[in-house]
């Protein structure tokens, strides 16, 4: 079953009478459980396009269908459920409240979800290596264990969908890896269907598909070898 399909899909920017095209009709559709990876240079519009795909940001024109249904006839308070509620998104830089703890972090999105009980915020982060860590303030973690934490938190609402944008761009190539791995067990252990934005190629090989883009295009949407 298809959880996003995308038809000539355009995103533009005018800036006084200048017009970009960022995106220039894209097609492409993922099925439930893929682990896809948009990469490209800076610039071709790999972020733009994930944001356009978790409703962060309009489209100029196209169709994106999310769960079968038309992005653009959600209204604010249908995007802001579906974003509390069956996607989740994980980003470069963790952005975790640094005076409350892991946990509280972790329970805080909870309560703008679903309110999880304690016992399954306790489940979520051992899922991700971090329930020993629960009490600590994110000063007293590293960055890989931040993300960590970051990851917990898109979890705690058991997204259908996880946009991750350079998840691994801050980090060492020992955390990086780590990281990935951790996305690689989420799509093949828990059935997760993972979107992620890389400028790296190395970390494609995680997933399950690749979209290579260039100049606001998918120039070469590929399976990878498992």
């Amino acid at each position: 079953m298809n959880q996003i399909k995308v038809s000539n899909l355009t995103k533009n920017y005018q800036t006084g009478k200048i017009v970009y095209e960022v995106l220039k009709g894209i097609d492409f559709s993922i099925e439930d459980g893929e682990f896809v990876s948009i990469c490209g240079p800076s610039g071709s519009g790999k972020t733009t396009l994930l944001y356009v795909l978790g409703g962060l940001e309009p489209y100029t024109s196209g169709s994106v269908e999310i769960f079968d249904k038309e992005l653009n006839t959600y209204n604010d308070r249908e995007k802001s459920k579906m974003r509390s509620q069956d996607i989740g998104f994980v980003f470069q830089f963790y952005n975790l409240i640094p005076n409350l703890t892991v946990y509280e972090n972790i329970m805080l999105s909870s309560v703008l979800g679903s309110n999880k009980t304690k016992e399954e915020i306790m489940n979520v982060l051992d899922s991700v290596g971090m329930k020993d860590y629960h009490g600590y303030y994110p000063s007293q973690l590293s960055g890989g264990m931040q993300q960590r934490v970051a990851i917990a938190r898109c979890l705690i609402n058991d997204p259908k969908i996880i946009f991750a944008d350079e998840p691994i761009g801050s980090l060492d190539h020992k955390n990086g890896i780590a990281i990935m791995e951790l996305f690689k067990k989420l799509n093949q252990t828990y059935h997760k269907t993972i979107l992620m934005v890389t400028h790296n190629e190395d970390t494609t090989i995680y997933g399950t598909r690749t979209l290579h883009m260039l100049d606001g295009k998918v120039i070469i949407d590929e399976k990878n070898n498992q």
